[in-house]
């Protein structure tokens, strides 16, 4: 078996390997562009020897994790967080860190995390476009509400009516103006179709797993939001509790408490920032819908502030959604959820 720790960069990687059977050791950097690391890998296919690669979880990797792949090779994805704890020197160089990893492979302390799969990477893909293009619409529609808002016009929604846009195709305007606003209608023109596909791509998507179609019974809780919990949670068998959810998708406060003293800050925002952004959205669609949820949401804002009951909301809507898959049932108002659902207890008063 060869084991090889893998620091890795977009360019370049540094790597540290050792052969149990025959005790080699070597440390090399290989760059990318010119083929070398690929060609290094390859040479280590034709010895006919076992190999393990280990590395950090990182961006623009998809190419080295397809190749070691297609060679066979045994890839381990690491938790930078959890590695970087280990960590007992203060130096901190490329040469260390692919001595970190391979070290934490031979003592068999290596902290694997669950690598989705690259049908579920690509279909994430479709969400991060369409959102990306949403957003993209948006900026241009408000700098065509900023330009009618500078000739007097505030029609808010109506701006994009087919009578507001005439009456904005009809403002008069200097040159330079003029020709933004003809710019940005082509661009909103153009984009429109796009997302609606992309939209209709989604749905397809939702109804081809029960599991999406279940989450979509949750007030509030569309397509989109119920296909990207499945796709990013991945399988509810790898969360014990409901609250581990929270602690996933970073909608927990972050804490620095100690002498007894509880400090908490803002939420830590550790997990993926698109399925927090459409939790928190689907949450305050949920309010304004249905009756529990509204209540529970002006609750909160009335004790703390609006925004943090937003998040607070979003966090209660992951958890619900776990236990709407993991018990394998539709949303219904008199199930209870939770770790301690259905065990017995005296409240807050004797009996």
């Amino acid at each position: 078996m060869m084991l090889i720790g893998v620091d890795y960069h977009p360019s370049f990687q540094t790597i540290a390997f050792f052969v149990e059977e025959t005790g080699e050791y070597d440390e090399q950097e290989l760059n990318h562009s010119d083929g070398q690391a690929e060609k290094f890998y390859r040479d280590v296919k034709q010895r006919g020897i076992c190999v393990r690669v280990g590395m950090e979880a990182t961006g623009y990797s998809r190419w080295f994790e397809r190749l070691l792949a297609e060679l066979g090779f045994e890839v381990w994805i690491g938790d930078p967080a959890e590695i970087k704890t280990k960590r007992v020197k203060k130096q901190k160089t490329d040469r260390e860190d692919a001595r970190l990893l391979l070290r934490l492979m031979r003592e068999n302390n290596f902290p694997r995390i669950w690598v989705p799969s690259p049908e579920n990477r690509d279909l994430r893909q479709l969400l991060w476009h369409r959102h990306r293009m949403v957003q993209m619409r948006t900026r241009i529609m408000n700098q065509l509400q900023a330009l009618a808002m500078n000739e007097g016009y505030r029609w808010k929604k109506k701006l994009f009516s087919e009578q507001g846009r005439a009456q904005l195709e009809k403002l008069a305007l200097a040159p330079w103006a003029s020709r933004r606003r003809q710019e940005l209608l082509e661009l909103l023109d153009r984009m429109n179709p796009t997302i609606e596909e992309l939209t209709a791509a989604v749905e397809r998507e939702a109804r081809k797993r029960p599991e999406v179609l279940r989450l979509m019974t949750h007030p509030g809780v569309g397509p989109l939001t119920a296909l990207a919990f499945v796709l990013i949670i991945g399988t509810w068998e790898r969360f014990s509790r409901g609250k581990q959810i929270g602690n996933y998708v970073g909608m927990i406060p972050s804490e620095d408490s100690s002498a007894g003293k509880q400090q908490l800050g803002h939420i830590s925002k550790q997990g993926n920032s698109l399925l927090r952004f459409l939790l928190v959205e689907a949450a305050q669609a949920a309010a304004r819908i249905h009756p529990d949820w509204r209540r529970r949401y002006v609750h909160l804002a009335m004790r703390r502030h609006q925004n943090i009951a937003k998040v607070a909301m979003g966090r209660r809507l992951a958890i619900r959604l776990y236990w709407m898959w993991r018990n394998g049932c539709e949303y219904s108002q008199s199930v209870k959820f939770g770790s301690y659902a259905g065990q017995l207890g005296t409240g807050h008063g004797a009996k």
